[in-house]
């Protein structure tokens, strides 16, 4: 036996099976275990998803300079210009430099070179300082 049943001996010497309460409890037909294991499955899935969108979100640009709206949110696709417009510059003169800094490292940006049509992508995290 599978330690899940057993037999008894009753008076007048008739075996009786007897399953124990272990066999009852937390039964689940494959059906409900499969449709558990998907419930949990997405569960995660949009726990991770939610997490990605509050990072993605706390995660911004910062614009230092002459501006009205230093925080810029990130989204997928962000450009220099689309950052400075959000930002909405207010500086008296064209900007004479622009320099985005991305973990640590700084690179420079002719402020010419977006007149031209030019355009730099953004990545979460950046900060972008505009110098007149």
């Amino acid at each position: 036996m599978d330690g899940r049943q057993k037999f008894i001996r009753v008076a007048g010497g008739a075996a009786v099976l007897v399953l124990s309460a272990a066999l009852f409890c937390g039964c689940v037909t494959k059906s409900k275990s499969q449709a558990q294991a998907r419930a949990a499955y997405l569960a995660g899935q949009n726990a991770a998803l939610q997490q990605h969108q509050a990072e993605t979100q706390a995660t911004g640009i910062k614009v230092i300079g002459p501006v009205k709206n230093p925080d810029v949110p990130w989204v997928a696709g962000l450009t220099l210009v689309q950052a400075i417009a959000t930002a909405n510059y207010v500086g008296e003169h064209d900007p004479k430099e622009i320099v985005i800094t991305r973990q640590g490292e700084s690179a420079k940006v002719a402020p010419k070179m977006l007149l031209n049509g030019a355009d730099v992508p953004l990545e979460p995290g950046d900060t972008v300082t505009i110098r007149e």
